[in-house]
């Protein structure tokens, strides 16, 4: 039977699978064979072929008169009209298409398609947008979960299926322009029909598509398609549910070759005569020519060839106007093969230097046109002059040409070895210095590649410096006044210009203690103290005096912290006789230490007040249903905590959480039935509280 082509509405640039769960396998032999080459670029801008590890090329399919390598009819504009590129082109085009369809055991139908296909990235004709890739797509009912084991001629799949079945497509090379990139994927041999199984294929052709026949070309020997049901846990074959030998293939064996053609340069002298040298490639042994030109005033001529590359050299006689282009064709190829290139100078660089010292930029090259005029990318014309204020050069320079050409020459550097700036010196002293405390002097600020430090006093009662050479000295005053300091820093890059530091000691004073301003937080949230107002302090102690105990983080710091705790709530079922509620305050105390004595400050850290408002509780009796609702000033994600009575030390009703709108809602069924009571008490983690709310009971 013939397989039916499924033609895609988009292609992904990646491999995609459809299921939920897809691997290719490693088949368990090594890969025999592969695509191996991409041909010329012909006319519409795909590749003229391409060929295979057994050496055989295909080329692709993109006429409608041969039934043995037709273009699909309903990718065509047109297909009453003859194709043409553009206006008349197929959307979608195959060098090789090929695939089989059976019958599984469970009577779904699966088609499994094993194609290199051209297409555009847009999917419509448009200049710059083909591309080719090799694509494996295999597809069949299934129920969701199955899990199967696809052998074929490119190797395994391990598919699950999905509520679509097993639906997968892979596409490898989808990149416009990037023609290569399909001998990345998995296609490659070529399938042909085995010529060891009659009827032999049509010369010329892998097989006729219209009839399934057995086929070779598998890298692994797998000229079959086998579907195995799996264990979706172990992967455990199960049982096979479909086999089968046959495929339709359709691909014509490349005729013609192409041309490239790499580069067409000229040089020419004063008087506008010299020569055109072409660079071209193909096939071995094909006939490539240059096109006669009554502009440049050559005749058509051979090139010559070795090993599929070709050159040629032509006269020219009248110069080369700007913008002029020859065209090369093979000649050996039905219908020519033609391209047309531009023609451009050879530009030459023979010297880019460098010179740090005087931050200047020297190119010296020339064109192979006399009358040509060459610049620099970035830097501007070459005037014969270096450029200058080229702080910083690029590695390579490309110089490129009015006629068309460019070349590209690495950068040489002269001069001496650039080393480090002079260091930067700093000196600094923190907080106040009081005798009999000691005093540190601090260079961490300076900057730069730095060997040496030395701190050196020069003014003020003599001490003796600790660490003189280190990044941090320290010293202790016996008596007030003014010390002088100075810090020289040395490096690779020299001497840095020296700091002074002026150090004040006065007499021991008490400290003065600042624990800071009271403050109101919401609980359940970090607080963090502020003793950095306290003067003249050589340690600093912070305790607790009051409030539910809190454990502090850096007791023994300026900027301690601390969690506000939550209010505590009722305990469920209850009731709770003794429950109290609290919602008191924290005090903290501050102690600050210095050689004169020591001095102490409060702060007071309050709870957010809370308000819970616009309460209404019902009870339904048939049901044994509470529905408990309100809202609360304070926004934090608390707990509301619902008793029943017009005191919190009744039975738990139930907890609910405040919403980011500040509301909260509880509905519950719980064994516990107001009875005679008509009130209830609500009390948040936050500290808010409401008492005596009254209840609605119905049916």
């Amino acid at each position: 039977m013939r397989r039916t082509v499924v033609a895609a509405a988009t292609v992904l640039a990646v491999s995609v699978a459809s299921p939920a769960f897809a691997v290719v396998k490693t088949p368990p032999v090594p890969r025999a064979g592969a695509l191996t080459q991409v041909g010329p670029l012909a006319e519409h801008g795909f590749p003229s072929w391409y060929r295979d590890s057994n050496g055989l090329r295909l080329e692709p399919c993109i006429t409608l008169d041969d039934p043995l390598c037709a273009a699909l009819a309903d990718e065509i504009p047109d297909p009453d009209a003859p194709i043409s590129y553009p206006d008349n082109f197929p959307g979608e085009m195959f060098y090789q298409l090929a695939g089989a369809d059976l019958t599984l055991a469970t009577g779904a139908r699966a088609t499994i398609g094993l194609d290199l296909e051209g297409a555009w990235a847009r999917d419509e004709v448009i200049e710059g947008d083909q591309m080719v890739f090799g694509r494996v797509r295999i597809r069949f009912d299934a129920p969701a979960g199955q899990r199967f084991l696809i052998t074929h001629p490119y190797g395994i799949d391990d598919l699950t299926a999905t509520d679509r079945g097993v639906n997968m497509t892979e596409d490898i090379g989808t990149v416009p322009g990037a023609f290569g990139g399909a001998l990345q994927s998995r296609i490659g041999p070529f399938l042909t029909w085995d010529p060891a199984v009659a009827p032999a294929a049509p010369a010329g052709y892998v097989g006729d598509p219209g009839v399934d026949h057995r086929i070779v070309g598998s890298p692994y020997g797998t000229n079959f398609v086998r579907i195995e049901r799996l264990d979706p846990a172990t992967g455990a074959v199960l049982n096979q549910v479909g086999f089968t030998d046959l495929f339709s293939v359709q691909g014509r064996h490349a005729t013609n070759a192409g041309v490239d053609v790499q580069r067409a340069a000229y040089t020419v002298g004063a008087d506008g005569t010299g020569f055109v040298d072409v660079y071209a490639t193909s096939e071995s042994g094909q006939a490539i020519q240059v096109a006669g030109s009554d502009r440049l005033g050559f005749r058509g001529t051979r090139l010559r060839g070795q090993d599929g590359r070709y050159f040629g050299r032509f006269p020219i006689t009248g110069g080369v106007p700007a913008g002029t282009t020859i065209e090369v064709l093979n000649a050996s190829d039905r219908p020519v093969a033609r391209k047309t290139i531009a023609l451009t100078d050879v530009v030459r660089v023979s010297g880019v230097a460098y010179d740090p010292v005087a931050a200047t930029l020297t190119v010296t090259a020339h064109s192979s046109d006399p009358h040509a005029v060459l610049a620099v990318d970035g830097f501007g014309p070459l005037t014969g002059q270096p450029f200058t204020h080229v702080s910083a050069p690029p590695s390579a320079v490309t110089v490129t040409s009015s006629g068309g050409g460019s070349a590209t020459g690495a950068l040489g550097v002269s001069g001496p070895a650039f080393l480090p700036d002079p260091p930067v010196a700093a000196a600094t002293v923190a907080g106040t210095a009081i005798t009999g405390q000691r005093v540190q002097l601090d260079s961490t600020g300076s900057t730069g590649e730095i060997d040496v430090r030395a701190w050196t006093q020069t003014g003020g009662p003599a001490v003796t410096l600790s660490g003189a050479g280190d990044p941090v000295a320290a010293f202790t005053p016996s008596v007030p006044g003014a010390y002088t300091f100075r810090l020289d820093v040395r490096g690779p890059g020299g001497q840095a210009i020296p700091a002074t530091v002026t150090v004040t000691v006065i007499a021991p004073q008490p400290p003065s203690a600042d624990a800071g301003p009271d403050q109101t937080v919401v609980r359940g949230r970090t607080v963090t103290l502020d003793g950095s107002g306290s003067a003249t302090a050589e340690s600093v102690q912070w305790r607790q005096v009051s409030g539910p105990a809190v454990t502090l983080n850096g007791a023994a710091t300026r900027k301690p912290t601390f969690t506000y705790p939550l209010l505590a709530q009722p305990a469920a079922p209850g009731p709770n006789p003794a429950y109290a509620y609290t919602n008191e305050p924290l005090i903290f105390e501050l102690t600050v230490t210095n050689p004169a004595g020591r001095t102490t400050d409060q702060v007071i850290i309050r709870p957010q007040a809370e308000t819970i408002a616009g309460v209404t509780a019902r009870y339904r009796t048939g049901k044994g249903e509470w529905r408990i609702d309100g809202t609360t000033n304070l926004v934090a994600g608390q707990r509301v905590t619902v008793v029943l009575g017009s005191t919190l030390n009744g039975q738990v009703l139930g907890t609910a959480t405040v919403d980011a709108a500040g509301a909260f809602d509880l509905r519950t069924t719980t064994a516990v039935a107001p009875g005679t009571v008509r009130t209830i008490s609500l009390v948040s983690t936050t500290g808010g509280r409401q008492l005596a709310v009254t209840l609605t009971v119905t049916n």
